[in-house]
């Protein structure tokens, strides 16, 4: 076709580009659906006119070379590229948000937007400006060597997150135990570091680098439920028949225990003192642990006294004295 052909299909995608914008941003953030089907509507409508004029994006315009018909012929090649990579962009924000994928994976998600933008990016200066690409690349992996350099614990905590997210060790809202002691809910994890709410309601700030590092106890799965032990000395005067029987009463008697699956006494020991009972039950969630100790303990002091049971001193209490030597008269 002539230049003169060319020209209005090049003022045509202008014009659609431009009004596209727009209405994308008239859209508001709150519509993600409505600003998709705008994009993919001008999109089409600018691929459309392209067809139709016989206007290759891919090429640079060996029409136009010059004057306000170049600028013309560059600013509706941008657009088109502009244009694709934003529908791809939204056509992934919506799959996730059907699948309804985790909120970590934005993470994954700003990753492939950045490698969409860099690629289109490359694509402009390639395709419309006729720049040398494989130069650009080259050019642009020794800055990026040099940047790796100079951010590298900055990178490791950014890799360190892609990979935990990928790995999906934990989820937004999982309570998680590091090997530190390090205990709280994941309420929030980006490209640099995840935060936990503590029991105490304080946040902890954890580099993604050095929680990859550490090992990692989840307290939420499979499921939130929390299995907790309480131990307990009663004096070996007791039958431990007797013993055993009354601290099951007392988790029967708990209501902030989960009682399926049933809660356990188990008599760990006994000696010339004491026997040791270890009280086994699970609560729904970590966060009424505290909550259920202090009931069960409650329990156990008025069950003692309704039952005659004596508690014993604690192990660590007890002195034993040698008996002294007997002494040995000659005559």
């Amino acid at each position: 076709m002539s230049g003169d052909d060319h020209y209005l299909p090049l003022a045509l995608i202008n014009i659609l580009g431009i009004a596209g914008i727009v209405v994308w941003h008239l859209q508001g953030p709150s519509r993600p659906t409505g600003r998709l089907i705008v994009q993919i509507l001008f999109f089409a409508g600018m691929s459309l006119v392209l067809y139709a004029g016989g206007i290759a994006p891919q090429q640079p315009d060996d029409v136009y070379t010059e004057g306000f018909a170049a600028l013309l012929s560059k600013s509706a090649r941008v657009l088109w590229w502009t244009h694709l990579a934003w529908t791809i962009i939204g056509l992934i924000h919506i799959y996730v948000r059907l699948n309804r994928k985790p909120r970590e994976a934005h993470l994954i998600l700003d990753m492939a937007v950045a490698v969409i933008y860099l690629g289109v990016a490359l694509s402009v200066m390639g395709f419309v400006f006729g720049m040398p690409v494989a130069s650009l690349v080259t050019t642009s992996g020794v800055v990026a060597l040099i940047l790796g350099l100079a951010l590298q614990n900055t990178l490791g905590d950014v890799f360190s997150g892609i990979a935990l997210t990928l790995g999906k060790a934990y989820a937004i809202g999982d309570w998680v135990q590091l090997s530190d002691g390090t205990a709280g809910r994941v309420t929030e994890t980006n490209w640099r570091s995840t935060n936990l709410l503590t029991a105490a309601n304080n946040i902890v700030v954890l580099p993604n680098s050095m929680l990859a590092r550490q090992g990692l106890t989840s307290l939420s799965r499979p499921d939130e439920t929390h299995q907790i032990t309480l131990g307990v000395r009663f004096a070996a005067v007791q039958s431990p028949r007797l013993i055993e029987e009354a601290m099951r009463s007392v988790l029967q008697a708990s209501t902030r225990i989960v009682q399926d699956p049933p809660p356990a006494v188990a008599l760990k020991s006994i000696d010339a003192i004491a026997i040791d009972v270890e009280l086994q039950f699970r609560v729904a969630s970590l966060a009424v642990g505290t909550l259920a100790k202090n009931e069960i303990i409650d329990l156990i002091h008025g069950h003692r006294k309704a039952d005659g049971l004596s508690l014993a001193l604690p192990a660590q209490s007890l002195v034993f004295v040698p008996a002294p030597q007997a002494t040995i008269v000659r005559l």
